[in-house]
């Protein structure tokens, strides 16, 4: 049956499968801990799960065995950025992977119950209450790295996780080991700071939390550490040595969004909500919502747009959303302030 099983989903076009027990994961005290710290900020479903994460039985009783699921979404990137242009991390250049994976999930769910009737299964797309990158690691997909997130010796670490918990027993896989010995690099790559010590994360600091979770204002002073980022960040992942080995997944090669690469910020503030919602319809990006990508399109402007960008910023400065408008009028300052020193440097 576990041939069977890692041979459809490599058909399906999953990079990896691997299985696991459905033991609770030995981090768990961990990951209480961090949220003791309330280093998740605001993503209060955290806490109002955390049981069932630290203990898979209370999300399928009567599991026996949790399968990992990984896909590459690893894509050759431009080095060129054209002027005015925003930077979406990586994961988010394509249609939804939600959508993508779910397809997927579901056809290979329907595999385990066609051979074992009677079995009962759940799958997963990093929105169910599990620890998943310690079952991953647990079921040999690969290791947690300094920078938090999973990292496959054979993919790299861009790379989409999925689970499905099933009554099925299933033999498990060996565990991966860690193998980033002395490496640090994920750690000095993050522009806040927020990889507080190796394997901890800040949430509040991230550049993917405060563009993507955060819904309130961005605080004023880590705006300036965010650059042109305008939907998550990739410098820690970009960082790992581990990179090396990656490799274009077919999966979410079809799904790729070109137009996402390097949007245009002049344009990207322009959107109103209908033609916000045509343009990202599809993607990870409606997430943000019109008010947080656009929040988030300030700010990039206003840490590297030049005196053209004013009147844009002006009209977004009068934006009927509250939080579009304060993050324009703080853009336009850093805006004026960088023409006012520059000018007076040319005396």
């Amino acid at each position: 049956m576990k041939f069977d099983l890692v041979h459809r989903a490599r058909e399906l076009g999953f990079d990896d499968c691997r299985c696991t027990t459905a033991a609770p994961p030995a981090s768990a005290g961990h990951f209480q801990h961090w949220l003791a710290a309330k280093q998740h900020g605001e993503l209060h479903w955290l806490e109002r799960n955390a049981p069932k994460r630290v203990n898979p039985q209370l999300v399928l009783p009567g599991a026996r065995s949790i399968i990992t699921l990984a896909t590459s979404y690893h894509i050759p990137q431009s080095t060129s950025h054209p002027p005015d242009s925003g930077v979406v991390a990586r994961y988010a250049q394509f249609t939804d992977y939600h959508d993508v994976l779910a397809e997927r999930l579901k056809q290979l769910t329907a595999f385990i119950a066609d051979r074992a009737p009677g079995s009962r299964s759940l799958w997963y797309v990093d929105t169910g209450p599990l620890l998943e990158r310690d079952l991953a690691q647990r079921s040999g997909l690969g290791f947690v790295g300094k920078h938090t997130n999973l990292i496959s010796r054979r993919l790299g670490n861009w790379i989409f996780l999925a689970e499905i918990l099933t009554t099925l027993e299933l033999e498990p896989d060996a565990p991966e080991n860690n193998h980033c010995g002395r490496c640090a690099r994920c750690l000095t790559a993050c522009p806040t700071a927020a990889i507080t010590a190796p394997f901890t994360l800040d949430a509040r600091r991230c550049i993917s939390y405060l563009t993507i979770e955060l819904k309130g204002a961005i605080p004023p002073e880590l705006r300036p550490l965010l650059g042109n980022r305008i939907y998550g960040c990739d410098d820690c992942l970009a960082a790992c040595p581990w990179n090396r080995f990656a490799q274009e997944g077919s999966m979410m090669r079809n799904n790729a969004r070109t137009d996402l690469a390097t949007p245009n910020l002049l344009e990207l503030l322009k959107l109103d909500e209908v033609g916000f919602r045509r343009r990202f319809a599809g993607t990870p990006l409606l997430r943000t919502k019109r008010r947080g990508l656009l929040r988030n399109v300030c700010v990039a402007l206003g840490n590297t747009g030049d005196t053209a960008a004013l009147p844009a910023l002006e009209l977004a400065r009068r934006d009927p959303e509250p939080l579009i408008a304060e993050h324009a009028a703080w853009a336009i300052s850093q805006v004026q302030q960088r023409a006012t020193s520059s000018s007076a440097s040319r005396r």
